[in-house]
C-alpha cells in the first residue's frame, strides 16, 4: 500500500488489520521534505512492516542528497528496498535525469540495499514508445541484478485488467521474470478516481472506465476494485509468474483496507 508520510497516523490507527511485514510504499511528494520522508520510513518500521521509500531522480539536487538520505534510511529505518522513478519535473532540479541514473551511483547496495523496484506501464508512457519503454526496463532490471540486488516491477495504476494481462504476457515472453505489483486504486469515490486517472495520465476512457465498473454519465457514490481483481485473479496463470497488488489509496488507507477485509472475507465463503 502507499502512504505518504501525511498519512502515517491514519496507518498507525488500521495497523493490526494488515500483515506484518507488509510493504508500505512512500511516495516522493514535492510538499514533503527527506526529514518527514525519513520519519515516515521509521514509523512504518515501528509499526511492523516493511518500509519501502520512493527516491524521484529529477528532485534530487545532488549525489550527497542521494547518498544522505539513502545512508539514513537504512540505518535508522532499516530500510532493505527502495523504490525509483524519473519523477514529474520536466528539468532535473540536480543530476540525475531519470532512475536508471540513480540505480547506476551505485548508492543503494553500498548501504545495504538489497531491491529496487522500478516502474512499469500497462498502459503505455507519456513520453515513450512502446519499444522505448520495454528497452528501459529491461536495462534497469539488468541494471540493478549486476549490483547484487533483486529487482521488482510495481505498475501505475490502472483500470482495465485485461490490458494488464496482456502486458505481462508481453513481460514475460521477454524474459523478464521479476515480480511485478499491480497498482490498483483503493475504493473511493467515482469523481475522485476519474480526476486521478486524467491527473497521472492513466487511460480513462468509457469502455475501460465501465469495465472497472464506473459510468461517467454517474460521478456520484463509490467504486471499488472489485471487478478488476475478480478479473485479474480469474485471468492469472503460472505463466504470469509472480503478482501481487499495489493499493493506492485514494478514498483513504482505512476505506482500502476495509474493502481488503471484505473482499477476502467474500472470497473464502464463495470457496466453500
Amino acid at each position: 500500500m502507499e502512504v505518504s508520510a501525511k498519512d502515517i497516523p491514519a496507518l498507525t490507527a488500521v495497523a493490526p488489520r494488515l500483515p506484518p511485514a507488509s510493504t508500505i510504499s512512500i511516495p516522493y511528494l514535492a510538499g514533503e521534505g527527506n526529514a518527514a520522508r525519513l520519519a515516515a520510513a521509521r514509523a512504518v518500521r515501528e509499526l511492523g512492516f516493511e518500509p519501502m521509500p520512493h527516491i524521484s531522480a529529477r528532485r534530487v539536487a545532488s549525489l550527497a542528497e542521494l547518498q544522505a538520505f539513502v545512508a539514513r534510511a537504512a540505518a535508522e529505518a532499516g530500510v532493505e528496498r527502495c523504490f525509483v522513478i524519473a519523477g514529474d519535473p520536466s528539468t532535473p532540479k540536480g543530476p540525475f535525469p531519470d532512475s536508471f541514473s540513480l540505480i547506476d551511483t551505485g548508492v543503494f547496495e553500498r548501504a545495504g540495499i538489497k531491491a529496487l523496484g522500478v516502474g512499469g506501464h500497462p498502459e503505455g508512457h507519456p513520453v515513450m514508445s512502446v519499444a522505448d519503454r520495454w528497452e528501459v526496463l529491461e536495462r534497469k532490471c539488468r541494471g540493478i541484478e549486476g549490483r547484487g540486488m533483486a529487482p521488482s516491477i510495481v505498475t501505475q495504476f490502472v483500470f482495465d485488467a485485461d490490458v494488464v494481462l496482456t502486458w505481462l504476457e508481453a513481460l514475460r515472453a521477454r524474459g523478464i521474470a521479476h515480480p511485478v505489483r499491480v497498482g490498483v486504486p483503493g475504493p473511493a469515490g467515482v469523481a475522485v478516481l476519474a480526476r486521478y486517472a486524467a491527473m497521472c495520465g492513466v487511460g480513462a476512457c468509457a469502455s475501460m472506465l465501465a469495465k472497472y465498473g464506473i459510468s461517467i454519465g454517474k460521478l456520484l457514490g463509490t467504486a471499488g476494485p472489485d471487478r478488476f481483481v475478480d478479473r485479474l485473479a480469474a485471468g492469472l496463470t503460472p505463466a504470469h509468474g509472480t503478482v501481487s497488488l499495489h493499493f493506492f489509496p485514494f478514498g483513504g488507507i482505512a476505506q482500502s483496507v476495509g474493502w481488503i477485509e471484505q473482499y477476502r472475507a467474500t472470497r473464502k465463503q464463495n470457496t466453500r
